[in-house]
């Protein structure tokens, strides 16, 4: 074929698709059906909820229609401890109270990052970036921690939703155009010659239209709030007033000086058992910085079924949209046979998949089940999910494990899961990944 595609290129296409029956076939299924529904593969939907271990959890939580996936995931995995200690059924800590802080902080942390460019070109790469989504809903494990603490955690209670936390997209509509505005302003005193001095104090000044936005959408988060409640034995418990860090302190007390994030990125550009970090990722100016540590996949499940068996549930990332059958909640690599459908092949792996931009990490949850064959290898996992209880059994997910290579890409874990080697590791300096990196693709 040339460069050009000429009509007799077209006619031996046709000629090609009427030879095989196969193909009419799936033009007369396809055009009347969803293709998901065509090429679902009934071999896999058998997969049952039943697992070796299984973590004991309450019902499923909702984000509704925003993307804090990896704040739900991050406060699923503290409520556990919150419900032991006050002896609950049934219990959630505020998300929108998070996120209040969290989408400040962002703001500020654009800011600066626009400050710190200043002298960059409008068009480069680096600025139209940020200016792309200054202030996203998505988030990493490091930015969580950051928030916890600094801000600590109150139970949903003291903080319930709100229609903008719930349903995000008109709030943020808002604050990225005073994002971008505030860019332009703080750009304009740089190229008229405007002092450091005076660009901050612009700043000052626009961080204060930033929490007032925020507190219109999602309420005045409380410095201080008086804690009572009733546990599963119908008794009554009254710890009186209470500010946000005492109460992490209190119910929650994780150490998350003592969790790594591990990633699976098996791409030329990461090699293993090396740390890394992505620029301009964050949102605590001064934070704890994103950091990860890239490990093979054996290394990473090994550590995750540890964890599990020792009933602590595991935070992670991965590419939810592949291979999901949701109705069901079906993470199996192969739910879909779309090469029968089209009689072709799709041969991407895992490296492959991200380094041509068809996989990124889009997507937080927990693990909280394992099972186990005879020899200690993994069949399955159990996945809490964050999309309410309609989805797969009562809002938990089955995933298996071949799903798991595939397109699961961070965990996180304790540091007493590494080997002294890796542990050596962490303590190295980072290598610095661009801002468009699909290890960074969770925060947007």
């Amino acid at each position: 074929m040339e460069k050009h595609i000429k009509i007799e290129d077209i006619a031996r296409f046709e000629t090609a698709f009427d030879s095989d029956p196969k193909n009419r076939l799936a033009l007369n299924a396809v055009t009347q059906n969803p293709v998901g529904v065509i090429a679902l593969n009934r071999k896999v939907l058998n997969q049952t909820h039943v697992f070796s271990h299984v973590i004991e959890t309450p019902e499923a939580t909702s984000q509704e229609s925003s993307g804090r996936c990896w704040m739900f995931a991050g406060l699923n995995t503290f409520r556990l401890e919150a419900m032991k200690r006050m002896n609950l059924e049934a219990f959630e800590l505020s998300q929108s109270y998070l996120m209040f802080w969290d989408k400040l902080e962002k703001a500020n942390f654009f800011l600066e990052n626009i400050i710190e460019t200043r002298h960059e070109t409008l068009d480069s790469r680096i600025v139209m970036w940020r200016l792309a989504d200054p202030v996203p809903d998505g988030g990493q494990w490091d930015m969580f921690v950051n928030l916890v603490k600094k801000y600590g955690v109150v139970p949903k209670s003291v903080m319930p939703e709100t229609n903008s936390s719930s349903s995000s997209g008109p709030m943020n509509m808002i604050l990225v155009s005073k994002c971008r505005e505030c860019a332009r302003r703080l750009r304009e005193i740089n190229e008229s010659g405007g002092s450091s001095e005076k660009m901050y104090q612009a700043k000052s000044e626009m961080m204060a239209e930033f929490y007032k936005i925020l507190t219109i959408h999602l309420g005045k988060p409380p410095s201080h709030f008086f804690w009572e409640w009733r546990d599963k034995d119908k008794k009554f418990h009254r710890k009186g007033k209470m500010n946000p860090a005492e109460f992490f302190k209190e119910y929650v007390d994780a150490d998350l000086d003592e969790m790594v994030c591990l990633i699976n990125s098996p791409t030329k550009d990461k090699p293993f058992n090396r740390l890394y970090t992505v620029q301009y990722l964050g949102n605590v100016v001064g934070g704890q910085p994103v950091r990860y540590l890239n490990v093979d996949i054996e290394t990473m499940k090994k550590a995750a079924a540890e964890m599990i068996v020792e009933n602590k549930p595991v935070w992670f990332g991965c590419d939810v949209g592949k291979m999901l059958e949701r109705e069901r909640g079906i993470l199996d690599a192969d739910v879909y046979d779309y090469g029968l459908i089209y009689g072709t092949s799709f041969t991407f792996d895992k490296a492959a998949r991200l380094d041509y931009g068809h996989s990124r990490m889009t997507h937080a949850m927990v693990l909280t089940g394992i099972d186990l064959d005879e020899q200690n290898k993994p069949i399955k996992w159990r996945v809490e999910n964050s999309w309410g209880t309609k989805v797969g059994d009562k809002g938990y997910m089955v995933m298996t494990d071949r799903w798991f290579d595939e397109y699961l890409y961070e965990i996180i874990v304790s540091k007493k899961k590494l080997s002294p080697e890796l542990l050596k590791t962490l303590d190295t300096e980072p290598v610095v990944l661009p801002p468009w990196d699909p290890m960074g693709a969770l925060a947007n």
